[in-house]
């Protein structure tokens, strides 16, 4: 796995690889790398995240997971969760371009972004938590509640239902579906009336909607494990 910042046209792409682009230290480092240098190099640009082959992401390493103990444990899934409040702020519109199977935090790394494109043939949105026997941390849990219709809610936490392209639509998860071939340019075309806006005043709106998830950030994880 390769997380790299590709800068195509006006827009940043963030690549996350082209394996299972498991979550583990490396790729909370590299993607917080990435999004360094999209600040310092292509200050407002629109940021595109997406992948190669069968997987958008497919959650945490789980190897990782469940090796870690205590405040080992707390510290990782606490960096975690700081890398999708840097998304949910981010100075510059964000859309994720889901190429394929997109699981428990990559699929909350996805609502973190304020749009979210999928591609329209292949590939599962899930919450899958409810089966692993795992909880949610406060802050993942106000992401989903407050990004999503209560319904959808209820049923993707409570279920672990996988959501295609199409079911995903029509539950507000994404924003479109479109060939695997055009995902990228179909996310990008969706930023153009978002484009050329101040980074600052846009990151302090953000920081002001989401305010509520947010302040979630910094509360102690529920005991047990706490994602997959």
């Amino acid at each position: 796995m390769t997380v790299e910042l590709r800068v195509e046209g006006d827009v940043c792409v963030l690549h996350l690889g082209d394996g299972a682009n498991l979550v583990d230290r490396v790729f909370i480092t590299t993607c917080n790398t990435a999004l360094d240098q999209a600040e310092a190099e292509q200050p407002g640009a629109p940021l595109v995240t997406t992948a190669d082959g069968k997987f958008f992401s497919n959650g945490f390493d789980l190897d990782l997971l469940m090796s870690l103990r205590g405040a080992e444990l707390g510290e990782f899934i606490a960096s975690a969760n700081a890398l999708l409040g840097r998304v949910l702020t981010f100075p510059a519109p964000t859309i994720a371009a889901l190429n394929g199977h997109a699981f428990g935090i990559a699929a909350m790394f996805a609502l973190a972004h304020d749009q979210r494109v999928m591609r329209e043939d292949r590939g599962w949105w899930c919450l899958p938590e409810i089966d692993l026997g795992m909880a949610f941390h406060p802050f993942m849990q106000e992401l989903i509640t407050t990004k999503l219709a209560p319904a959808v809610v209820h049923e993707a936490m409570l279920s672990g239902r996988r959501y295609a392209a199409p079911d995903a639509l029509a539950a507000g998860i994404v924003d479109d579906m479109c060939p695997t071939e055009e995902l990228v340019a179909c996310a990008a075309a969706r930023t153009k009336s978002w484009a050329g806006k101040d980074a600052k005043v846009l990151a302090g709106i953000k920081r002001s909607l989401h305010a509520s998830v947010l302040a979630k950030l910094d509360q102690p994880a529920r005991s047990g494990r706490h994602a997959d």
